[in-house]
């Protein structure tokens, strides 16, 4: 069984910053590529960043330049550095992990969403 967890949300002010953390613990054998996504009411989940196993990055284009992901592979972590927040940016924000299991299966792993309200 996996298990990811996140943590780090909470209300900022416009201009303000954030910085969330997600473990994933369990029957892990190998993580693949760990992402953050966000959700607004109403909306589908939005894909922010996105983080692989050699390091390699990837940003939407409404977050980059503001938004840096990074990872701890030795605590099977990811964290997301939330810089210049704007209202637009309030949201529900899931952990992702694509991983491989000891038992030898491959596949999508969910947080729970912590949220990030950006308002004065």
């Amino acid at each position: 069984q996996v298990q990811l967890v996140e943590s780090g949300g909470g209300l900022v002010q416009p201009g303000g910053s954030l910085r969330l953390s997600c473990i994933a613990s369990g029957s892990i054998f190998s993580i693949y590529a760990m992402r953050w996504y966000r959700q607004v009411p109403g909306n589908e989940r939005e894909a922010v960043a996105v983080i692989t196993s050699n390091g390699s990055t990837s940003y939407a284009i409404s977050v980059k330049g503001r938004f840096t992901i990074s990872r701890d592979s030795a605590k099977n972590s990811v964290y997301l550095q939330m810089n210049s927040l704007k209202p637009e940016d309030t949201a529900v924000y899931y952990c992702n992990s694509f991983l491989r299991t000891v038992a030898g299966t491959t596949n999508d792993y969910w947080g729970q969403g912590t949220q990030v309200t950006v308002s004065s």
